[in-house]
């Protein structure tokens, strides 16, 4: 099926942070554009969700008189690339917030991942960073972000900068009672 480039990708209509997941963020033939983003079908040929929004002309689930429908029977109890465990809530953050207020926050998460993947990957950490950032709420992120930047050297090497912001990140994840696990 031929999807509808949608505006923005990086919010699935099913309510996953695509912009927050691994395979957004990797360069090559295995590259995700996010939900309905350029080239999606490609990736993505059959989605059940999404092929049920753009027939019923919704940007989101969530606008859709039937949601919760029975595409979303079980739908949070295990990951895939992304985790799923805050789904649910996220789409019910939308509709406390808003659309604009939400894709602002979860921009600044992106940012922040971005962040983390410039300054503090060593090759092996974009999963983990990408589940983080995606459990964590923007102030506690933003809060180990400050911590990193205050305990990590600027000449450090690569593997000291990473093994310093997996240390802090998993201590407020230790705090928060976060576990940084996909489900499989």
């Amino acid at each position: 099926m031929e999807y509808q480039t949608r505006d923005y990708p990086l919010f699935s209509v099913c309510g996953l942070n695509c912009g927050l997941c691994p395979r957004y963020h990797t360069n090559g033939s295995s590259k995700c554009p996010g939900c309905a983003g350029e080239g999606f079908s490609n990736k993505h040929p059959l989605c059940g969700v999404l092929s049920c929004c753009q027939r019923k002309g919704l940007e989101y689930c969530i606008s859709c008189d039937e949601y919760p429908c029975i595409k979303y029977d079980g739908a949070d109890a295990k990951d895939s690339f992304i985790t799923h465990k805050n789904q649910f809530a996220d789409i019910e953050k939308v509709k406390r917030i808003g659309y604009e207020s939400y894709k602002n926050e979860l921009n600044a998460k992106i940012g922040i991942l971005e962040e983390l993947l410039k300054n503090y990957d060593d090759g092996r950490r974009k999963g983990g960073y990408c589940l983080a950032v995606n459990l964590f709420d923007i102030r506690d992120i933003s809060t180990v972000m400050g911590q990193i930047a205050d305990a990590v050297e600027p000449q450090a090497s690569i593997k000291t900068k990473a093994a310093t912001a997996v240390r802090l990140i998993q201590a407020m994840a230790d705090e928060k009672g976060i576990i940084l696990r996909l489900r499989k």
